[in-house]
């Protein structure tokens, strides 16, 4: 077969659907790759993807340049003619949908999270969700990364095709295998990964390390990931004065994982939160909102702590709570996050379902949607 997947950018392609791109390779069939060219496209081609430049801009909303890219999917899907279209992402979901339809061809639509433009009450939500429902129509299989976005997809009667619900991207357990737990009971590092943005709690988390840092000095932050809005200057202030440590963007990120004795995401939304089940593969303790795609990656004191979302005093009473756990029961939750992991998000178990529903889709001859739930 030939199988096109449209994705936003490289690193998220890379790092969390690596292996299901290696094993639809595998299993004889031509695999190509529409997205920006950066940095992971040599990547990608390495694994046997070929590519196909797309220009995308991932939180533009200028319509003319949106009219482009879905003629641009048109284009590409005419010319190369695939049996099946993965999407990912809020632009490939609703414009590589479209050109799906337009050119009626099956398609499979991931939704990775409800977004910014999707979680809060506004015009800009209006359309998006407008838009959604046009894009999704005939969707072959949705897969939805936790309930709650599901629910809210069905509620406002964006579904009328097939669903499923996947853990995430699933993780990687060879690739983020269990680490012992850091002997230093001394000193608490705290890692957050992600980008540096509102959205996923920057704020909350800089406020909160101020706190921490004067009530327990010998306590590390570490932050890694893109400055992806206005946070540079701050950050590199805040580095100067000690209260956190900014390493920017890296590619290994196991390393940081591995020197951590937990990692922290205060996001306001997910669909599942990668670094979360990368963290708990890990053996380490997360602490996250209480937020759908955040709470179901960890068991309340067993293997992580939540705490409210936008809450800064939340935050600080959830690592209050960690620093003053003893060693073991910390060490303990570490090992607990690592089996919940291995029972519930191993990345085989999405893999399956991606080949799962390309095999069903091989058993129709005609272009219509499935109807049934599973």
């Amino acid at each position: 077969m030939k199988i096109l997947v449209l994705a936003n950018f490289g690193m998220g392609l890379y790092n969390f659907r690596k292996e299901l791109l290696e094993e639809l390779i595998n299993q004889n069939n031509e695999v190509y790759v529409s997205l920006p060219n950066d940095e992971y496209v040599p990547k990608l081609k390495s694994l046997g993807c070929k590519f196909v430049e797309t220009q995308l801009e991932r939180r533009g909303t200028n319509p003319i340049k949106d009219l482009k890219l879905l003629l641009h999917y048109i284009k590409i899907i005419k010319r190369i003619k695939p049996q099946v279209v993965l999407t990912y992402t809020i632009k490939p979901n609703v414009y590589g949908g479209l050109a799906c339809q337009f050119t009626r061809t099956p398609y499979f639509t991931n939704i990775t999270g409800l977004g910014t433009s999707v979680e809060n009450e506004s015009v800009i939500q209006k359309i998006t969700l407008m838009l959604y429902k046009a894009g999704l129509k005939k969707s072959s299989c949705l897969f939805f990364q936790n309930e709650t976005n599901l629910k809210f997809f069905v509620n406002r009667k964006l579904v009328k095709s097939k669903t499923r619900l996947v853990p995430g991207s699933g993780v990687n357990l060879e690739q983020h295998n269990f680490e012992e737990y850091p002997m230093d009971n001394e000193k608490n590092r705290f890692l957050f990964m992600g980008r540096m943005m509102k959205a996923k709690g920057i704020e909350e988390l800089l406020h909160a390390a101020k706190i921490v840092k004067e009530n327990y000095p010998n306590t590390q932050f570490d932050l890694i990931g893109p400055c992806e809005e206005d946070y540079h200057q701050q950050l590199v202030e805040l580095s100067q004065l000690g209260i956190i440590r900014y390493h920017g963007q890296q590619n290994d990120v196991h390393s940081f994982i591995k020197q951590s004795h937990a990692t922290i995401l205060p996001s306001y939304h997910e669909g599942t939160a990668n670094v979360l089940l990368e963290s708990a593969s890990s053996g380490r303790v997360v602490l996250a909102s209480n937020v759908p795609g955040c709470r179901e990656t960890y068991d309340e004191e067993i293997s992580g702590f939540g705490f409210e979302v936008r809450s800064v005093e939340s935050l600080v009473d959830a690592i209050f709570k960690f620093i003053n756990l003893p060693y073991e029961q910390k060490k303990a939750m570490g090992i607990a996050g690592r089996k919940k992991m291995e029972k519930e998000y191993d990345r085989k178990i999405v893999i399956n379902a991606y080949i799962e529903e390309i095999k069903n889709l091989e058993g129709r001859n005609e272009y219509e949607p499935i109807r049934e739930d599973c």
